[in-house]
């Protein structure tokens, strides 16, 4: 074997063992984010409000109580990687709203919506609904229990 592809086989092996370290990064870091915004817009509750109706965001004191609660437990879950899979759907539902809601008055063009920081959180939660939270989570610690465990 020549010496370029040992020393491929030597990286792609020590990669492999910390390919649990970038899901628990990215889990940690949004996770975060939406524990403080969501934490945020709790304690402006009238605020928020306030803002949702000039979205034009149907019953909007009772979306702003839902989407604060959500980002706020659902950033808690996601830094746990607890119930991953299930949060990330309502945690990128709420990104589509915004951007459909809040940004797309924003976006003249692809470079515009490709700057979105919700177009980035929609996808990274895309991507923990069919990936899972990854090896450091508590959903794989359960699922490691199970006599069939499910890939997290």
């Amino acid at each position: 074997m020549n010496e370029p592809c040992q020393v491929s086989q030597k990286v792609m092996s020590f990669l492999s063992k910390i390919d649990w370290l970038p899901p628990l990064l990215v889990r940690l870091a949004v996770g975060y984010v939406f524990l403080m915004t969501g934490k945020g817009k709790l304690s402006n509750l009238d605020r928020t409000t306030e803002f949702f109706q000039s979205l034009g965001i149907p019953m909007a004191h009772a979306n702003a109580i839902l989407v604060s609660t959500l980002e706020c437990a659902g950033g808690i879950l996601f830094m746990a990687g607890f119930l991953t899979r299930l949060i990330s759907i309502p945690l990128a539902a709420i990104m589509a709203v915004a951007i459909a809601t809040a940004k797309w008055g924003d976006v003249a063009d692809l470079a515009d919506f490709a700057g979105l920081s919700e177009l980035a959180y929609l996808l990274i939660f895309l991507w923990f609904i069919t990936a899972g939270a990854g090896r450091a989570s508590v959903d794989h610690l359960i699922c490691s229990k199970c006599d069939k465990p499910t890939p997290v």
